[in-house]
């Protein structure tokens, strides 16, 4: 006997969306068939989906959960962890969320995600995994290591090629080091989880604006800016061009220029994937001059009316540069990007608990 069987919604599968009855046994999809092909079969429980949609449950893989951070006072702070966002994650459609281990000095890769399993077994109501974050300076032995954490399972690396702050260290990871990774990755089949800026336009920016006292949140796109994406990516993917074989997941595209690297990449055929996220299709620059404007700030900033339509451009059409829209959920009381009024330290939109609910509804709208 199947467990469930849900008939007649309109189920969504990767070759489109047709009128079909769904047979579960366990926790594995055990058919999709025409209508009134089970009518043989009985399940415990069965559904009537009709008029409804019928879809898988949805991967989320960038969110951070019970993870540090600090008031531009010093005070420290932790967002939610996976017990709270995982019942919202689970309402809103997502059934697995991608975190991160971090790989810090001192710590072996194994370390790492046996110290991330402790905020997470046992605690969270739905599926997670993680990505291995690298941290600054990685020891010479941690190409074997990686290579040891893909073949136990996790496949992923996140590289930062700036600090994003001024007031940060020990986030990005030099050149020569992401050389070494990307050729452990191409020969394990690993991907390549990438956050690009131009460190040296950042940070140029946050001295430049700080000399001038526009010190603002609202002035945060001169600081992360397009430039700095269009230089990072393109050298990012020239290194993982001259690597064959080497995947590449770049998180957070935010600008016009980002897009364009990616297509060029995906027309030589390149396995380079792209992932935006629901503010800059929502959002633009203009929103950080309302009031709470620091409400709709990710990292990096958000761009212009013209970025946000390449995004969408680039959502939407064959080949897809960017086939992935995501939360980057940093999940946060909104009363703590309330006490953020400058350019450092500033947290992430943190009203997410439903946000790949709705970025699956923008996007299909859209099309």
């Amino acid at each position: 006997m199947l467990d469930i069987i849900i008939r007649g919604g309109d189920v969504v599968t990767p070759q489109g969306v047709a009128i079909c009855d769904v047979a579960i046994a366990g926790e594995t999809i055990a058919a999709v068939t025409a209508p009134g092909a089970l009518a043989g079969q009985s399940g415990i429980r069965e559904i009537d989906a009709s008029g409804r949609i019928v879809m898988p449950g949805g991967i989320d893989p960038h969110v951070h959960l019970h993870h540090v951070w600090f008031k531009p006072d010093g005070t420290p702070l932790v967002t939610a962890g996976p017990e709270q966002v995982g019942r919202a994650a689970l309402f809103g459609g997502t059934t697995t969320f991608i975190d991160f281990a971090y790989w810090r000095d001192g710590a072996s890769a194994r370390e790492a995600i046996e110290t991330r399993d402790r905020d997470f077994v046992g605690k969270s109501p739905c599926d997670w995994a993680y990505h291995i974050m690298l941290h600054s300076e990685p020891p010479p032995e941690f190409a074997g290591q990686l290579a040891e954490a893909i073949e136990s399972g996790y496949p992923t690396l996140k590289v930062f090629t700036t600090n994003i702050l001024p007031s940060r260290t020990g986030r990005m990871i030099d050149f020569g080091d992401i050389w070494e990774a990307f050729q452990v990755l191409a020969r394990s089949g690993g991907l390549g989880v990438i956050h690009a800026e131009d460190n040296d336009i950042v940070m140029h920016m946050y001295a430049k604006l700080i000399r001038e006292g526009r010190v603002g949140f609202e002035n945060l796109a001169e600081v992360h800016n397009r430039l700095s994406e269009d230089l990072s990516f393109r050298r990012i993917l020239r290194l993982a061009e001259s690597v064959p074989g080497t995947a590449l997941y770049m998180m957070h595209v935010s600008a016009a220029t980002g897009v364009a690297a990616i297509s060029e990449a995906r027309r030589k055929q390149l396995p380079i994937y792209g992932e935006t996220l629901h503010q800059y299709l929502l959002y633009t620059a203009d929103d950080y001059k309302r009031p709470n404007g620091q409400m709709y700030h990710t990292y990096p900033s958000l761009k212009s009316a013209g970025d946000q339509a390449a995004l969408w451009d680039g959502t939407l059409r064959t080949p897809h540069a960017i086939p992935s829209s995501m939360a980057d959920h940093w999940p946060g009381a909104p009363h703590e990007r309330r006490s953020h009024p400058g350019i450092g330290r500033m947290p992430r939109d943190s009203r997410q608990a439903g946000a790949l609910r709705l970025a699956v509804s923008l996007v299909c709208y859209r099309r």
